[in-house]
């Protein structure tokens, strides 16, 4: 049985909502580049691009609930969370405080404002595709967490249309490790219904970000990237509801 389609009324509503909320954003993104031009200092500017980012989702009617903020560590840490949306970023700025830098794929560089944005608020880029600069970003951060450096990343490196969770890249637990800094594992939800991959409008929705229990790396178990990426995947897949990835199509049916 198919499912009937909405009245028109409702997406007319819609439309004009995902309409509305696109403007607001490219309102705030100006005003955050303002922010990031002539405000002094870089905990400062990014004290104001997150309080902007808390008020786009606020006008945007996007109730936002945070779970588990207790569990951040107040000496330097690494945040690790999943990847759904290009929503992700904004929110966990948001809320994180301003001691984090963000480590983005380097693809980020080559859109101009966003690109400047990024720059002006200490986010630290990162190749995906090219061997030898991928190494010499991974010495950058690993340098830069010894130094006391927070880094908030998406280990998936990027989104798919397909709900779930999919694969860590090991270089956030390798940082974590070289560093000897705790990870804290955080999950978003909410924000892949709000603005799913190719889909142009948002949806009406609201997000949760959970902070859970940060995992000591000194910890004999978690000698490896490999390991400590499992055990942080496994903690964010206890929480997000979403499918895991990585199981074969088989496994995951005879599980359900």
């Amino acid at each position: 049985m198919t499912r009937a389609n909405p009245p028109r009324i409702f997406r007319i509503s819609a439309f004009l909502y995902g309409i509305s909320v696109w403007v607001e954003f490219i309102l705030i993104v100006a005003c955050m580049i303002l922010v990031s031009v002539f405000v002094p200092g870089l905990e400062r500017r990014r004290r104001w691009v997150a309080w902007l980012g808390r008020t786009s989702m606020r006008l945007a009617g996007m109730r936002t609930e945070v779970r588990g903020f207790e569990n951040l560590p107040a000496r330097d840490c690494i945040v690790v969370a999943n990847h759904s949306s290009y929503l992700d970023a904004i929110v966990l700025q948001g809320y994180l405080p301003e001691r984090f830098s963000f480590v983005v794929k380097g693809e980020m560089k080559n859109f101009p404002a966003i690109g400047f944005l990024l720059r002006r608020v200490g986010s630290r880029f990162v190749e995906r595709f090219n061997a030898s600069e991928s190494a010499r970003d991974a010495r950058r951060l690993i340098r830069a967490a010894r130094e006391g450096e927070c880094l908030a990343i998406f280990p998936e490196g990027t989104f798919t249309p397909t709900p779930g969770l999919g694969r860590f890249r090991a270089g956030a637990f390798a940082t974590a490790i070289r560093a000897d800094l705790p990870v804290v594992p955080v999950v978003i939800s909410g924000s892949r219904h709000i603005l799913a991959a190719e889909t142009l409008l948002p949806r009406h929705g609201h997000l949760r970000i959970d902070f859970l229990p940060a995992i000591e790396t000194s910890h004999p178990a978690y000698s490896n990237s490999k390991d400590l990426a499992a055990l942080a995947r496994q903690q964010i897949l206890s929480i997000l509801d979403e499918p895991d990835l990585l199981l074969e199509p088989s496994e995951e049916a005879s599980t359900t």
